[in-house]
């Protein structure tokens, strides 16, 4: 039987990591998200940006045990948006891409720019036209919908093994949870469903159940 491991998130990094994921499948605004992470909305846009240009150890505490870079990486950032506030406003990114290197001397990856311009309401992307969803309200009372995922990443950087964060978040309150295995299977997902247990109790829908089955 293959070995297991689990480590430990803190639980702010495990509901940042499981509520801008859920902004990026669409099944989250990020209004709602500035609300569960306690947040601006443009917060929530550059942990969105993070979460597709650097993956989800960009939302988590990317920096743990090593020297801090975030200060430059925004700073960059700042100034690269501010500079298409002032010289290239309307230009697509990858027209201002061009210009930025061209006449500013900054190299900025297009895609990078976009999620940058995006995350500021400097750029409306142009998507295709999909059926109307109506927003699902969230629950009323905690317990009512726990939400289980499985993330796959490199969250050791390549200092260890690939692993699994299995994550749970309460619909009602935006409570996250969640342990990491070396796979995702019954097993991961039966073991940090007890381990949740433990530390907030039955979900409401698992309790009547098994009230009912008595």
């Amino acid at each position: 039987m293959k070995e297991e491991r689990t480590f430990q998130l803190s639980d702010k990094e495990i509901k940042r990591v499981v509520v801008v994921r859920k902004v990026v499948e669409g099944e989250l605004t990020q209004v709602r998200a500035a609300e569960l992470l306690g947040l601006s909305e443009r917060q929530v846009g550059r942990l969105t940006v993070r979460l597709r240009t650097e993956g989800e150890c960009g939302v988590a505490h990317r920096l743990r045990g090593r020297a801090s870079n975030r200060g430059l990486g925004e700073a960059t950032q700042e100034r690269v948006v501010s500079l298409y506030q002032e010289r290239y406003q309307g230009f697509g990114p990858t027209l201002a891409s061009e210009k930025l290197k061209e006449l500013d001397g900054l190299v900025v990856n297009r895609e990078t720019l976009r999620q940058w311009l995006i995350a500021e309401r400097e750029w409306v992307p142009h998507l295709k036209s999909r059926a109307h969803r109506e927003r699902r309200e969230r629950k009323a009372c905690r317990g009512e919908l726990v939400q289980m995922d499985g993330s796959h990443h490199d969250w050791l950087e390549g200092r260890g093994p690939r692993l699994v964060l299995m994550g749970m978040i309460d619909d009602a309150t935006g409570e996250g949870f969640g342990l990491f295995y070396d796979y995702e299977g019954t097993v991961p997902a039966l073991d940090s469903f007890y381990h949740y247990v433990k530390k907030y109790g039955l979900p409401a829908n698992s309790a009547s159940s098994s009230r009912a089955s008595m």
